[in-house]
């Protein structure tokens, strides 16, 4: 099991009260020192201002955030945990996770999902359709992203998004395109999308006795299309609300809760330790515990 670090960005209100530059430099060395202390990926969160309530603080937006730190990393894998697929063109999104794969050498994850935070879409002028329609607009968005990763000019027309001869150059550097990740708990849909266009499904806030439940599920998707289950990681997202994972050092409870992900076939774990937001010794930590839970992190770099 890989073990992943989200970066403090100022969604949960980790930066409240700070002022741009202070809180951009933080985010920066947060991301520099996960890749130090061996964790496997950096993410970030796709929303535009605070949870749970949005107030007058400052959130960094996703894309423009991933793309300056793939410059200041060299090892760690880079993602959304998730992006709304209705905040931006398919067509866009196709273009811009192209370019950051070249920008960060063949490091990027595709991390995306129907999004969910109804005022955050309401105050920056998007409609707020049912679920329903989200998921319809999910779709279309994964079959055009998969289709211009492809050689070739891309063409589709679907119900929510359409492309025509759409040249998307450069191709990502990975081939036969970056992997994707479709977050979300949706069993009817999601995870019968993920069955279909995904390279891993991320659970989201799901705790270990809710995964267990979740993986038969999940493997009858993917037998539902004949794909293998094997070929379809399953990941977890946990909350950075979780009493485990706050504090300097919340040990034991940390490390058993991380095994029972890993024993039940957990692909990898993502976190926001918010503490790492102003305490240099919560990654550390933080990684001392995942390697007593038997995850794979890489030897600290030097």
């Amino acid at each position: 099991m890989k073990i992943g670090a989200i970066v403090p960005q100022g969604w949960t209100g980790e930066y409240d009260g700070w002022d741009a530059r202070r809180a951009w430099e933080r985010t920066s060395a947060v991301a520099v020192q996960a890749e130090e202390q061996g964790f496997e990926s950096i993410w970030v969160f796709d929303h535009f201002h605070t949870t749970p309530e949005p107030t007058d603080e400052l959130t960094f937006e996703s894309f423009t955030t991933l793309s300056a730190l793939a410059a200041l990393t060299r090892r760690v894998r880079l993602g959304h945990i998730v992006a709304c697929a209705a905040f931006r063109k398919p067509s866009l999104m196709a273009k811009m996770f192209s370019t950051m794969d070249v920008i960060s050498g063949g490091r990027m994850e595709i991390g995306i999902g129907a999004g969910w935070k109804k005022e955050e879409w309401l105050a920056y002028g998007y409609d707020f359709p049912e679920t329903r329609q989200r998921l319809a607009v999910l779709r279309d968005s994964l079959e055009i992203i998969t289709r211009m990763m492809q050689p070739g000019r891309a063409s589709y027309e679907g119900e929510h998004a359409r492309i025509e001869g759409a040249i998307n150059l450069p191709k990502p550097l990975q081939t036969p395109r970056i992997p994707i990740m479709i977050g979300g708990n949706g069993r009817n849909v999601t995870w019968r999308l993920a069955a279909k266009y995904a390279d891993e499904l991320n659970l989201d806030s799901q705790d270990p006795g809710a995964v267990a439940d979740a993986l038969p599920v999940i493997r009858q998707r993917c037998e539902e299309i004949g794909r293998d289950p094997e070929t379809l990681k399953v990941s977890a997202h946990i909350w950075a609300g979780s009493d485990w994972a706050q504090g300097e050092h919340p040990g034991q409870r940390r490390v058993d809760l991380l095994g029972a992900y890993r024993e039940l076939g957990v692909s990898r774990v993502m976190m926001l330790l918010r503490s790492s937001a102003e305490s240099d010794d919560a990654l550390p930590a933080f990684a001392e515990d995942a390697r007593a839970a038997g995850a794979n992190l890489e030897t600290v770099l030097a």
